[in-house]
């Protein structure tokens, strides 16, 4: 895999729901604002459907609240929430019209979004949210007269890695902001050890051992 390019100044990261920006890159966000880059998140929905033991009034609340933490924990002091369904975001023409007026707006040099592809791996498969999500973004990407110099996808199948090296810990953290989504999750697991079995779930190792986090190049198209 080639080096994650870092001749740019500011990133946007567009998923689907609250805490997957920190179930995929917040170790390479967190290296990215340390070394001074601008880094905005665009969050689909409000995550209201993620924690089916309160109302979703009150989940989306709360959900909010902690994405908001997660962010400032890696450094990203802006966070735009959509207000499209969670659990049935499909890629319709206003999602990609969102997407694309906020990056009209935004004009990031890079984009980075979450996993399209049907299985994480065999026998994993992906959530249908993300996956048109990703279509939508793609979308949205192509329809711009001005689009950011790299679409990215954060995930398996990676063409370039970050080394993450020395940013798992604030990782770790970032995904531990999501404390009451964790707990319902799995009640019976520490927030903490929650968090850090995610990190090493998501984070791999190159050839040389360090710890990377992948992604995969869709725009410009590899050649």
């Amino acid at each position: 895999m080639d080096p994650f390019p870092d001749d740019w100044v500011t990133a946007a990261v567009l998923v689907a729901h609250p805490d997957d920006p920190e179930w995929g890159c917040a170790a390479a966000v967190a290296k990215w604002t340390a070394t001074g880059k601008v880094v905005r998140y665009f969050i689909a929905s409000r995550g209201e459907a993620g924690i089916p033991s309160l109302s979703p009034v009150e989940t989306a609340r709360i959900r909010d609240s902690e994405q908001r933490r997660a962010a400032a924990i890696v450094g990203v002091d802006e966070v735009h929430f959509g207000d499209h369904p969670d659990g049935r975001i499909r890629a319709t023409e206003g999602l990609r019209r969102d997407i694309g007026d906020w990056l009209d707006v935004m004009r990031p040099d890079v984009a980075v979004t979450e996993f399209g592809g049907a299985q994480w791996a065999p026998g994993q498969p992906n959530h249908r949210d993300h996956i048109e999500f990703f279509d939508a973004v793609r979308d949205a990407y192509d329809r711009m007269t001005h689009p950011p110099r790299w679409l990215f996808a954060v995930g398996p199948d990676g063409t370039h890695a970050e080394v993450v090296d020395g940013f798992l810990d604030v990782a770790a953290q970032a995904i531990g902001a999501h404390a009451r989504y964790l707990r319902e999750l799995e009640p019976d697991l520490p927030v903490a050890d929650h968090a850090r079995r995610v990190v090493d779930a998501t984070i791999g190792h190159d050839d040389a051992g360090a710890r990377i986090v992948t992604f995969r190049q869709h725009r410009p198209a590899p050649s």
